[in-house]
């Protein structure tokens, strides 16, 4: 199968190119996490979630931070702390002494991007507060069903859970999340440019004054999502797709592989890819750029492997390395 051209007349190139845009907004603030910044873009477009992996100081929540600051759209922060209540997110109901009545006071969920700070240093009881949210875009309370703001997007940030005082976030909450971005420590060069720019007065606090600017509007985005959504796809490649799934079920090393639900994911995030690089139809190489951030969090090992010292990450590139690509 023949890899389609980008089209010639891009009636999306001027959209696009405020996508583009966002990420230099973004890298005013944030350096050598260019693949981080991407996956929250695609994400963003695919209508999704992401989750950020990473030891602290490697500015996990300065990039969701700087994002929200590229874009005009409401941005509340959470907090995420052992002693946090479900309430605390969703919101609860409060009484008012005037009226003699209880009403419903929302939580910071309410909102276009929440940037929940370290989520999995909370319960899973708490943390399971916002599957209704990331799954449904609603919020239910006392028999009310409460819409979102749309767009609508949950990008966490979480410490390995090797750490002290984490918790192993619940395999249903992972599920909701589009996509698993892993920050590591810089390379040496680009951790010299990170504190050349603090010994050149760079405040993380103050992204204004960075020169950090809102590039895109809520219209904008809807637009861009609904385009990424419309992005063609071939029998070939949900076939290859498919296989992919089977492929991670039938591996030795791993005890539950890929769901029909992460296969939908990694459609939804390799139209967006596609649609962000300037295609009308998704190829093999989409599928494989988002293989790895989209699923990583999707396996279980055996505990064998785990012992051994496996990484889904290998297993994956393994994976992709096994399963006939369509010509």
């Amino acid at each position: 199968m023949r890899s389609p051209e980008p089209a010639p007349h891009d009636p999306h190139a001027e959209l696009r190119e405020r996508f583009t845009r966002v990420r230099t907004e973004v890298g005013k603030a944030v350096v050598g996490q260019e693949a981080a910044v991407t996956g929250l873009v695609v994400a963003l477009l695919a209508r999704g979630h992401a989750l950020l992996e990473g030891v602290p100081g490697v500015a996990k929540t300065l990039l969701v931070r700087s994002l929200s600051a590229s874009l005009s759209l409401d941005t509340k922060r959470v907090q995420f702390t052992p002693d946090l209540m479900p309430g605390d997110v969703t919101g609860s109901l409060v009484y008012d002494a005037k009226q003699g009545e209880f009403e419903f006071r929302e939580g910071p969920v309410f909102t276009n991007i929440m940037l929940a700070d370290e989520i999995n240093r909370t319960p899973p009881k708490t943390q399971s507060s916002l599957l209704e949210a990331m799954e449904e875009r609603q919020v239910s309370a006392d028999g009310v069903t409460r819409k979102l703001p749309e767009p609508f997007m949950v990008a966490a940030t979480m410490n390995p859970i090797e750490y002290e005082g984490t918790y192993t976030l619940p395999e249903a909450q992972l599920d909701r999340f589009l996509m698993k971005l892993v920050l590591d420590v810089p390379e040496r060069d680009t951790e010299v440019q990170v504190l050349r720019r603090h010994a050149d007065g760079f405040n993380p606090r103050d992204l204004a004054a960075a020169g950090v600017t809102a590039v895109v509007t809520a219209d904008e985005i809807a637009a861009a999502q609904d385009a990424a959504a419309a992005v063609r796809v071939s029998d070939d490649v949900l076939a290859y797709l498919v296989d992919l799934a089977r492929a991670t079920r039938h591996s030795p090393s791993v005890r539950i592989g890929v769901s029909p639900r992460g296969t939908t994911a990694l459609l939804a995030a390799t139209k967006a890819w596609a649609w962000l690089t300037g295609y009308s139809s998704i190829t093999p190489d989409h599928v494989q750029a988002m293989l790895v951030p989209v699923w990583r969090h999707r396996l279980q090992l055996r505990p064998e492997a785990e012992l051994e010292g496996v990484s889904v990450d290998t297993i994956l590139h393994s994976v992709m390395q096994q399963v006939q690509v369509p010509i």
